[in-house]
């Protein structure tokens, strides 16, 4: 989960900086602007979900893998807000301390993302065959800098990492 929570940070800047560049910088309505920075978030950490956080689930078939992932995304997104509208409702404190109610639509949505990212989205099983294009990826970070490091002196030497 913590690599899933990197990654949402990562998207978190994506979407930020890009939403920012395109109302301030280019002059564009908060919502069309909205729509492109969460499009492009979702890509970027499809990307590295997919790489880093469930190489060994990632599926050979990407384009109903990221239909899937966009889907739970847009879904964990809606559930953020609804969180955060409800808490405000509800407490009419947390209207003046709107981080609180943020926050907490965004750990709930958190837990919901990676469960069915990984349920639904991410589903190869154990065992199953990576895809052979994507072998290395799909091994992950440590797995391939193991077999780079054997291919570069040999597989009687273990590697210091």
């Amino acid at each position: 989960m913590w690599r899933f929570a990197w990654v949402g940070a990562i998207g978190f800047l994506v979407d930020a900086t890009l939403l920012t560049q395109l109302v301030k910088g280019y002059g564009w309505d908060n919502y069309s602007a909205r729509l492109i920075s969460f499009g492009c978030a979702v890509s970027v950490t499809y990307y590295l979900n997919r790489r880093w956080t469930f190489f060994e689930r990632a599926t050979t078939d990407r384009k109903t893998e990221y239909k899937r992932y966009f889907v739970v995304q847009t879904i964990g997104a809606l559930l953020n807000l609804g969180i955060y509208a409800g808490c405000v409702a509800v407490n009419q404190t947390l209207a003046h301390y709107p981080v609180v109610p943020l926050a907490i639509g965004a750990a709930v949505s958190m837990v919901f993302s990676f469960v069915a990212s990984r349920r639904f989205v991410f589903t190869r099983r154990e065992g199953a065959a990576p895809d052979a294009g994507d072998s290395a990826a799909l091994q992950g970070p440590s797995n391939a800098l193991s077999r780079r490091w054997s291919e570069s002196v040999g597989d009687d030497q273990e590697p210091l990492v």
